[in-house]
């Protein structure tokens, strides 16, 4: 199904809950979207089952899953991140993302040193610079058909305090390859205050976040380099 098909269905169908889905921090439901004749499985995460955290607003990590993907459809479709939407649900308003197959004993530290998924995984790193990721696990990292690389689970982003924490370090300071830089650059014009994919960002994040990942996107542009740690709390835990 063509991704656009996909938000619609996640935005006008009918949103089924089938069960609780076990391990989580926040409550999250596996579920089903029927629309037409689709029908397929989803991740609904609603906001009031979020767990209160000191450092994110209450209720705004759905807010910001549905963000992180809309940075990646505007950086051209990278990373691969499920199609995420906010609507209302049976536990209220909510992320419904779509649920992807995966073979769930593969992850980041089991195909790290594979170079054939190092594009991937390069521009995993720049886009959770970019999103402020403050919980990049391993495990967050799912490896679908045809070799691509799902990332999942994005509540953690957009923080205006630098939060980036990541398992991805290998690539740190090295020169970001020529076509991730391109997009970079294209990805910055989507900053006006008439686009639409703007738009959709300030009903999601705040005036000041959206600075804020203004403000990375011109460091990533001006050093042309992957960023590094900075030796405190680089990495998240547990790591997968």
């Amino acid at each position: 199904m063509a991704v656009d098909a996909i938000v619609d269905a996640l935005e006008q169908g009918e949103l089924e809950v089938q069960g609780l889905m076990p391990w989580s921090s926040n409550y999250t439901f596996l579920g089903a979207v029927i629309c037409g004749d689709l029908k397929f499985s989803v991740v609904y995460k609603p906001g009031r089952g979020e767990r209160p955290l000191w450092d994110f607003d209450h209720g705004s990590l759905c807010n910001r899953e549905v963000a992180a993907f809309l940075v990646s459809r505007a950086l051209g479709n990278w990373p691969a991140i499920p199609p995420t939407v906010l609507r209302d649900g049976p536990h209220g308003p909510g992320s419904v993302q779509q649920f992807v197959l995966t073979d769930y004993n593969v992850h980041y530290f089991t195909i790290q040193d594979d170079p054939k998924y190092h594009d991937q995984f390069q521009r995993l790193a720049i886009f959770d610079y970019l999103v402020n990721n403050a919980d990049r696990k391993g495990g967050h990292c799912l490896l679908g058909e045809d070799d691509v690389i799902w990332a999942i689970d994005h509540g953690l982003t957009f923080h205006t305090d630098h939060k980036l924490r990541t398992v991805i370090w290998e690539y740190a300071d090295e020169r970001i390859p020529r076509d991730i830089y391109a997009d970079l650059k294209a990805f910055k014009q989507e900053f006006q205050a008439d686009t639409p994919w703007y738009q959709s960002l300030q009903c999601l994040l705040s005036a000041y976040e959206l600075e804020r990942l203004l403000h990375r996107l011109n460091k990533l542009l001006k050093s042309g380099r992957f960023p590094t740690p900075l030796g405190m709390r680089d990495y998240p835990y547990p790591p997968v």
